[in-house]
């Protein structure tokens, strides 16, 4: 896990530095592309914790990103007095871009496991997400 981690974290200031966007901007983007692929999109507070940094910091951050065209906010349906941060289209598909050819070395990666390993995988990833996810409610509530 700690090889994955790191790798990634090399391949993403990568696309930081090819696309011209800073670490916080790249981790920013990184949140809101995660949740709203899930399908559960951020709000500014969301945000700012995951980051965890000041509101002020967290507002500028965002505004220059929906500046830049990468983001923007919308109306949150279910509470009003909310907006909800969104990847604009441009974004994602500079995003895609840059990651398709990531996509196809995995799945050559891959090609040879059966799905059962495929299978078995994905619970031993989804149990480590689950795991540093209590970790880190942990680690929030001794703040």
């Amino acid at each position: 896990m700690r090889a994955i981690t790191a790798q990634s974290d090399r391949i993403g200031r990568h696309f930081a530095r090819t696309n011209e966007v800073g670490s916080s901007d790249f981790h920013a983007l990184l949140h809101i592309m995660v949740s709203e692929t899930a399908g559960k999109p951020l709000t500014l507070a969301q945000l700012r914790q995951r980051m965890d940094v000041s509101p002020a910091a967290i507002t500028y951050l965002v505004d220059r990103m929906i500046d830049a065209g990468h983001i923007r906010r919308e109306p949150d349906p279910d509470d009003r007095r909310k907006w909800l941060l969104r990847y604009e289209e441009s974004g994602m598909t500079l995003a895609h871009a840059f990651f398709r050819p990531l996509g196809i070395h995995l799945s050559k990666a891959m090609a040879d496991l059966s799905d059962k390993d495929l299978l078995a995988a994905h619970r031993v990833f989804s149990a480590m997400i689950a795991a540093m996810s209590s970790f880190e409610d942990e680690l929030e509530a001794t703040r």
